[in-house]
């Protein structure tokens, strides 16, 4: 069972705390890693399912196929997910789901942002301390591994042991104290006093957070666990600047950190957005320099990686993925959605006479002026034909789009999360038919499932 003695943790940061980035910190020396905060109801409208192309655990939702986790063997032991919730009833259904692949479970009691405290999560549920012991008895009850939370100060150190002790009178195994209040930001200053009143008056251990604006290299991390009196240490921003801060033997120069960090994102088919918005932070002010802003402009994987020289390796990879199946997105269909005896609003489709191929249309692998659309319409017209028409269906939150050009009918059987995705996809597959592209292009685009 996980230990939360003596450990340096990465804390959970929203957009941060992903796969790649959890094993980066991992790999650098971190002893737990926490997810970002995710929300109950995207995991109860999702379904788990194993890639055995990345050998991961995908937890997909069912309404468009996206990823809501992902997570692998080497983290099993060591990843603690960190859930979004104000309902006991919910957190333990989605807690059941993950029992097996992470190694404890977190509710978020720290969150001050205004989603979260309108959708009575986050630091609401330290204002509604009953519901909050509710949801972790009921997790602590039923659950074979570790459950905490993680929790913001209040204004005197006394107000915060007093909660505190309810909080731990539920039989959580740790709790992690962020030393600011939910009204203070990053530059206030962090209340360690208020964390070691605590930690030493309670008898599980306590994760110190906050201390980013004190730790600057490995050995500040102990210098912030003996002001807070604390067992553990939790960092956010100064890992997210450079998670190397957790190597032993020192930090690495940020091209590196970069580097390692994207060999994972290309290995673990992690989207282009998200593995910009890591890189982003790591490079912070370093985004106004030509390279900072050149890599602003980047809207693929490839591209992102070419300004580190790794554009050959991010190539290779994608090619082998792609041609055994992986897509960026689980392929849903209308008859997967759940539940399965509830009746699916929409339209039924007519596919008769129409010339199909399964294709999804990958949003970043295109710049503004190929998209498949454009590429269809300016074809059309030098040819002399009139331009296609779409006819798009949609059944609940997936669509499927019909192309009519020339006589013929097209579609793509791979039913996509908008009605402009699914027109172009449906136009990736008559530019196929009408030979304006090669399969060998579709596989660049990283278009065609087999």
């Amino acid at each position: 069972m996980l230990s939360y003695e003596n450990k340096v943790i990465l804390a959970p940061m929203v957009r941060i705390g992903t796969l790649p980035m959890r094993l980066l910190a991992l790999r650098y020396g971190a002893d737990i890693v926490y997810s970002e905060e995710l929300i109950d109801w995207k995991f109860l409208r999702s379904k788990r399912r194993y890639n055995d192309i990345l050998n991961t655990v995908d937890f997909v939702d069912q309404t468009d196929g996206t990823i809501v986790f992902r997570t692998c063997l080497e983290e099993k032991e060591k990843v603690v997910l960190q859930l979004g919730t104000c309902n006991a009833e919910r957190a333990l259904k989605v807690a059941k789901l993950l029992e097996n692949d992470v190694a404890a479970i977190d509710i978020n009691m720290g969150c001050p942002k205004e989603f979260s405290i309108k959708g009575g999560m986050g630091v609401a549920l330290l204002k509604d301390t009953e519901k909050a012991c509710t949801i972790l008895k009921t997790l602590v009850d039923n659950l074979s591994i570790p459950v905490t939370c993680k929790i913001r100060i209040f204004e005197t150190p006394e107000k915060t042991l007093e909660v505190v002790n309810k909080l731990v009178n539920t039989g959580i195994h740790a709790i992690a104290i962020h030393g600011r209040t939910k009204d203070e930001r990053p530059q206030h200053a962090v209340h360690t006093d208020i964390i070691q009143y605590v930690a030493e008056r309670i008898s599980i251990p306590v994760i110190a957070n906050g201390g980013s604006k004190e730790i600057e290299k490995y050995t500040d991390i102990f210098k912030f666990k003996e002001m807070t009196g604390c067992t553990s240490v939790m960092l956010a921003r100064a890992a997210e600047w450079n998670c190397s801060i957790f190597r032993k033997d020192g930090m690495l120069p940020m091209d590196t950190v970069i580097t390692e960090y994207l060999k994972l994102a290309v290995d673990y088919d992690n989207s282009p957005s998200n593995s910009k918005y890591c890189i982003q932070n790591i490079l912070r002010d370093l985004q106004e320099t030509p390279r900072g802003r050149k890599f602003l402009e980047c809207q693929t994987l490839e591209q992102i990686c070419a300004i580190w020289d790794l554009d050959e390796y991010c190539v290779e990879k994608q090619s082998e993925y792609q041609k055994k199946g992986i897509k960026g997105r689980w392929q849903v269909s209308p008859d997967e959605l759940e539940p399965p005896n509830k009746r699916i609003k929409g339209e039924e489709v007519n596919f008769e006479g129409v010339i199909k191929l399964k294709v999804c249309f990958i949003r970043a692998n295109f710049n503004d002026i190929d998209l498949p659309k454009s590429q269809l319409h300016k074809w059309a017209g030098k040819n002399g034909f009139k331009l296609p028409t779409y006819q798009t269906h949609q059944v609940e939150k997936l669509f499927c789009s019909i192309l009519s050009f020339n006589g013929q009918k097209y579609t793509s059987t791979f039913w996509e999360k908008n009605k402009k995705f699914a027109e172009q996809g449906a136009a990736l597959v008559a530019l196929f038919h009408l030979k304006v592209i090669s399969e060998e292009d579709l596989i660049k685009y990283g278009s065609i499932i087999k």
